[in-house]
């Protein structure tokens, strides 16, 4: 899982998707009637008549190869893209580089990944969720809403969860210290330690106490600082307040009502689903695979494993305002009590050309992902890379400006239709 930033190979495209059901096909064959009307009607008369009206293109235009193609050439294995966007019915599959250093098999647009922090969206959606139906408040203590038996504070009672709301713990103002950093873990979790601990298993109530063994970074409220204890606890809150796991909550509440059928959590199982390439994570002075490992560590800060097309379906969705009414996707963007920096699991990105989008960034080890969409959720571009930031640099912000900034800086100019993304198989 990746710290938030301070401010936030040719193209392949996709099969074409089938045909939806009704009167299109018979639109289309009369579109072709007329064409060949067209050209039968210059040939016997001599005359030359006016070319036919172009057919909208299937896929949006291939924006993002050459800088997934910078990314290759700066030292990462492979890269992939995937857009969808209003107007165009199939998605567009851009890649660079391999998926696996040994076989060169080229990524694919169904392949499964780890997506890190991604889960974090998921997880503060189904919270705000659950104050729409006012099964806990955001204001309220985050302590009081943790199952029986977890601790709340560190040695001696100092600093913990008390006085920690449930808003801070989803735009990081709780200052609550992040586990990942605790030396010990961070040595096995990403260090020397990672071949020789890869497969360990951790449950949240131990995870807790590794956070709750350090200072708070900041009293609660008091700044931004990202920590993914926040996020571990809010998958706590979640199983006390619907008496479910939270990744079973999100399969009920997210997952099956937009038909993100490759997107699961994996608990402790180490291996990713088919089709999949490897992940490459460096330690010391070596690459290593990281494909396979126990992701339980990460838990509801940043296991879950999807597809860049679930992740556009799931972000499309969010931002078009299906999973969450109008105040809760107010809250789910409210930046102001960091600075603009983060909202309640989404953060805003300016780019150069003016365009904003939403969305939010993964890591773990071998894997970066990031999702970036226009605010109405229309435009959604989702890619990956199959290293970490601490192994090769990525620049998120270059693949974001070619995609929503097009030629020259400008923005991208929306499409007038009827036809919403995600409502098409990317794969």
């Amino acid at each position: 899982m990746t710290k938030r930033p301070r401010r936030p190979a040719a193209a392949r495209a996709l099969g074409p998707a089938a045909p939806p059901a009704g009167r299109r096909p018979a639109l289309v064959r009369t579109g072709a009637l007329a064409v060949l009307a067209a050209l039968l009607l210059t040939a016997s008369t001599g005359q030359p008549r006016p070319d036919p009206v172009a057919l909208t293109p299937a896929r949006p235009p291939a924006r993002t190869a050459p800088a997934l193609h910078r990314l290759v050439g700066g030292g990462i294995p492979g890269a992939a893209a995937l857009t969808i966007r209003a107007g165009f019915p199939a998605a567009r599959f851009s890649t660079a580089g391999v998926a696996d250093l040994r076989s060169g098999r080229a990524m694919g647009p169904g392949d499964h990944f780890r997506a890190g922090s991604l889960t974090k969206t998921l997880v503060a959606t189904v919270v705000l969720q659950l104050a729409a139906e006012h099964r806990l408040a955001l204001d309220d203590s985050a302590a009081a809403h943790l199952p029986p038996g977890l601790p709340v504070t560190g040695p001696g009672g100092r600093g913990g969860l008390r006085g920690v709301t449930i808003r801070q713990l989803l735009d990081h103002t709780s200052g609550l210290f992040n586990y990942t950093d605790d030396p010990r873990l961070a040595k096995r979790l990403f260090g020397t330690g990672f071949r020789a601990h890869r497969y360990d298993r951790h449950t949240p109530a131990e995870l807790l106490r590794t956070a709750l063994r350090h200072p708070p970074a900041a009293a609660p409220g008091a700044r931004y600082s990202y920590s993914n204890t926040n996020y571990l606890v809010l998958g706590l809150v979640i199983q006390a307040a619907t008496g479910h796991p939270y990744a079973t909550e999100i399969r009920r509440r997210l997952l099956v009502p937009a038909g993100l059928r490759h997107t699961s959590f994996p608990g402790t199982a180490p291996a990713l689903p088919r089709p999949h390439g490897r992940a490459y994570s460096r330690v010391g002075d070596r690459r290593v695979d990281a494909t396979s490992l126990d992701p339980s560590w990460a838990g509801a800060a940043g296991e879950m494993v999807t597809t860049l097309g679930d992740l556009n379906r799931f972000f499309s969705a969010l931002l078009g305002g299906r999973f969450l009414a109008p105040r809760q996707m107010a809250q789910i963007r409210d930046e102001k009590h960091t600075g603009g920096t983060y909202g309640l699991g989404l953060y805003a990105t300016e780019l150069p050309c003016g365009v904003t989008v939403w969305g939010h960034n993964g890591e773990i080890n071998g894997s970066h992902a990031r999702t970036a969409a226009t605010p109405d959720g229309r435009h959604v571009l989702s890619y990956r890379v199959n290293t970490d930031t601490h192994s090769a640099p990525v620049s998120d912000r270059a693949v974001l400006t070619a995609e929503f900034c097009g030629r020259g800086g400008r923005p991208v100019p929306s499409r007038r239709t009827d036809v919403l993304p995600g409502r098409h198989p990317a794969h």
